[in-house]
Formats: structure tokens, C-alpha cells, sequence
């Protein structure tokens, strides 16, 4: 038996079956199962699942943020409060805005309470690790974000397109004619619109803004004439503007996505609040928070 398991480990039969007391092994189960160690030269099969003499060792659940949220009684939520129309912190200091509404309907569905943790675009990342459970607000789906945290899936596909001075619409169409010296692209720093303007809008002159909320009205006074920033916002800023308008928002320069951010590597939660999302689209109850704020 030792050689005929061995022969299957190194593959010298290029179709092996065993069939012991029953159960059918191949030979890729077998040489993974000689291989992994468990099979260790005892003919009595000792170490495999279900043969005679095995000791199926038990496996302990493993640690979900799920299982936490629900003991502590809260879902910590990470948000910037500066994007409109998904997170606003209002002078009461309380915040509103499409992702604030879903993050409150989330917690509902655990029968927690929320609990909202105001961050920035340059610190979402740190702040996101170590001190929340989630993190929303209009949050755009990114490789650079996905090596440090798990993205639910996608609840909305955005992407990048200028908002300019109504008057200057045709001269800001493309790439070209905004990556100029002469133009001036305000930019607020940390986010995917920072990245976007640093890798296509090398020639333009790049303004840094860092109030994300007064940052349109530099382009309605004169002092920058273009922002590049999710089309879903332009749209959102040009009725909030007047003055302002979105520059083909239905074709955007690039593809992208919004999500939320939940712990790297916790399955678990990641597919409760996946469940969730999937059943707030079915129900429609997700798109009325939607057309609450766009429409």
C-alpha cells in the first residue's frame, strides 16, 4: 500500500484511484493528503478523514468583527463628512448624505447602534484600521486600498469627469486640452481624485484644496477652472452651484466604482454586509436612499 500511495504522490501513474473501506481517493487528493503530512508510512490510514483509526482534530470558528459589533452593541463607521451628496458633516455636527443612510440601515439590520468616526481622505486608511469597523462615503474601489483593507462589492459605477465654469465647457472636454500649463485644476489632496490628476494631468497646474466641501466655489470665484473628480459629485455640485457644470458626466474618463471598506480578511463580515447591500438593491430600499439625495 506504501508503494502504490507513494507512486500516486509523484504522480508516476497519470490516473490512480483508491478506493479503501469504501471511500474513493484520487490521486490528487492522495499525494496532497501524503504530501501535507498526514499520511506518514501507517497502513492503517490513520490521519484521514473518515478511515479507520482517524482523529478528525477539530477547527475553532474563527474571530469575525461580526461577532464583536454585535457584543459591543455599536458599528464604528468611518466617513469624511466632506463628499456630497454620500457623506456630509453638518454644522450640528450631525452627518447625512446616501452612505450615512445605508451605514444607519446596516446597523439597524444588526440592531446596533452607529456610531460615526470623522476622518480625512489623506488618514481613511490608518483611520479605518484602527479605530473602525467600516468605512463609507462615496469611497472608490482601488488596488492601492485593497492591499490594506477587503472592498464590499460595488454598489455604484462612477467615474472621473471635469466640473468647470459653465462658459468653459467646450474648452475642457478632454485630457488634452485640461493637462496645460495655463490651466489651473484644483485638486483636494488623499483620494483617487489627487491620483487621477498626478498620473494624466502632468502639465497642468495642479492646485491643492484641502476643504473638500468649498472647494467648487474656488472655480466659481476665479481662482482655479477645472476639478476632475467622480461624475456622480459634478452633477450632485452643479445643481448646488449655480454657475458650475458637469462635463459629459455620462462619459466619463475612466471607470470606476463605489464600495465600502471592511476588514482585510474577515470573510465573515465582508459577506453579511455583501447580504445586506444584495438585499437592500433587491428590495429597492437602497436605490430610495439613492434618489433621496440625487433626485
Amino acid at each position: 500500500m506504501k508503494r502504490i500511495i507513494r507512486a500516486c504522490a509523484v504522480g508516476l501513474a497519470s490516473a490512480c484511484m483508491l478506493t479503501f473501506s469504501g471511500i474513493v481517493l484520487s490521486e490528487a487528493a492522495v499525494a496532497q493528503t501524503v504530501l501535507g503530512g498526514s499520511i506518514t508510512g501507517k497502513t492503517d490510514m490513520t490521519g484521514v478523514t473518515g478511515m479507520p483509526g482517524a482523529s478528525a482534530a477539530p477547527h475553532p470558528a474563527t474571530a469575525s468583527r461580526l461577532d464583536d459589533i454585535i457584543s459591543r452593541g455599536t458599528l464604528r463607521i468611518c466617513t469624511t463628512g466632506d463628499y456630497k451628496p454620500y457623506s456630509f458633516l453638518r454644522p450640528d455636527g450631525q452627518f447625512e448624505g446616501i452612505d450615512i443612510d445605508a451605514a444607519q440601515s446596516l446597523a439597524q439590520s444588526l440592531n446596533v447602534k452607529p456610531e460615526f468616526v470623522k476622518t480625512s481622505w489623506s488618514n481613511l486608511m490608518g483611520d479605518f484600521i484602527a479605530k473602525c469597523d467600516i468605512a463609507v462615503g462615496g469611497v472608490s474601489t482601488s488596488l492601492e486600498r485593497q492591499k490594506r483593507a477587503f472592498f464590499t462589492q460595488p454598489y455604484m459605477v462612477d467615474g472621473k469627469t471635469p466640473i468647470v465654469r459653465c462658459g468653459d465647457v467646450d474648452k475642457y472636454q478632454t485630457i488634452v486640452q485640461i493637462d496645460q500649463p495655463e490651466v489651473r485644476t484644483i485638486v483636494n489632496p488623499g483620494g483617487t481624485n489627487e491620483k487621477f490628476a498626478k498620473q494624466f494631468l502632468t502639465h497642468s497646474r495642479l492646485i491643492e484644496y484641502p476643504d473638500n466641501v468649498t472647494i467648487f466655489k474656488q472655480i466659481l470665484d476665479g481662482q482655479a477652472d477645472v476639478m476632475v473628480t467622480d461624475a456622480s459629485e459634478t452633477l450632485l455640485q452643479q445643481k448646488l452651484n449655480p454657475g458650475l457644470c458637469s462635463v459629459h458626466p455620462d462619459k466619463p474618463f475612466q471607470f470606476g466604482e463605489k464600495a465600502y471598506l471592511v476588514p482585510r480578511g474577515d470573510v465573515v463580515f465582508q459577506q453579511y454586509v455583501d447580504q445586506w447591500l444584495h438585499l437592500a438593491r433587491s428590495t429597492g430600499d437602497f436605490q430610495a436612499i439613492v434618489d433621496k439625495w440625487l433626485k
